[in-house]
């Protein structure tokens, strides 16, 4: 069954002065002119998206926005009143939020991640921010160290929360963090451990093997970058090797081993020299 929200090929019925009339399930619905792609004609069919405009008519519309009905997404705020705020999505009509479903108050101008929802009360689609109710509890099809899709939705005191490919909630500790993120990053990350109590901690970089692998890679494009020295060694800092590797100092003394042994690179008090052999 058709629903409001969501992308359908329409079949185009009749042409009018201010746009064409498209059949489908829920009556005949007006796409205006001014979406409408050249050399359409009447019995073609064309991919819409269906919403509400600022009228609370149901329209179709070429344009493409952040997200469809059920998905969560990363929205900037454009503008707040007392009933809740206005999301910029990609169509003419904000997505609204309403107060009663924003889990913190909105400031005008942040980026907040909602999941877009059809309010059966009146048939329009909202954003709603509070997010623990449509995760799904039971996991299922997933693997440790399995390569997943990221989005950033919250920040606490023990690391980022994060949705996991539409369907999950998992967490990114802070001291797994070693680059800049935010509220509303999308990336991938990886699956790194799958609790017994239902919960997921989560890798925003590579594990086990392929990590070192990646991690040793990235220092010899450091020295290449830097004529063949780095100066890191034993007593270097977590916070020095963090900034200039994106690693752990854990990640980065596995990766020199590998190195070592591999006789690509050599040690002194003084840091690293790329083996010219």
């Amino acid at each position: 069954m058709m629903t409001i929200g969501n992308f359908y090929e329409l079949e185009v019925l009749r042409e009018v002065d201010f746009g064409m009339y498209l059949k489908s399930d829920l009556g005949d619905i007006l796409i205006p002119g001014k979406y409408i792609p050249e050399a359409i004609k009447v019995g073609d069919k064309i991919r819409v998206f269906l919403y509400r405009d600022s009228e609370d008519r149901l329209i179709a519309t070429t344009l493409e926005p952040a997200g469809i009905k059920d998905e969560f997404v990363s929205l900037t705020v454009a503008d707040v009143n007392p009933h809740g705020a206005f999301m910029s999505w990609g169509l003419e009509k904000d997505l609204f939020v309403p107060k009663s479903e924003q889990h913190m108050p909105f400031k005008r101008g942040n980026r907040y991640v909602v999941r877009i929802c059809l309010d059966y009360k009146t048939d329009r689609l909202i954003g709603v921010g509070k997010l623990n109710a449509f995760f799904e509890k039971k996991v299922t099809g997933l693997q440790e160290k399995e390569q997943v899709d990221l989005l950033i939705y919250g920040k606490s005191d023990l690391g980022f929360q994060a949705v996991i490919n539409q369907k999950y909630q998992g967490l990114v500790y802070h001291n797994e963090v070693f680059s800049q993120l935010s509220v509303g990053d999308a990336l991938k990350g990886y699956i790194k451990t799958l609790r017994e109590d239902g919960k997921i901690d989560l890798s925003i970089t590579p594990l086990g093997v392929e990590a070192i692998a990646d991690n040793k890679e990235l220092i010899l494009n450091n020295l290449s970058m830097s004529n063949g020295f780095l100066p890191f060694h034993d007593k270097s800092s977590p916070e020095e090797i963090s900034e200039t590797f994106g690693m752990s100092k854990k990640a980065f003394k596995k990766a020199i081993g590998g190195l070592l042994k591999e006789g690509r690179i050599k040690l002194s008090d003084k840091g690293i020299t790329q083996s010219t052999k």
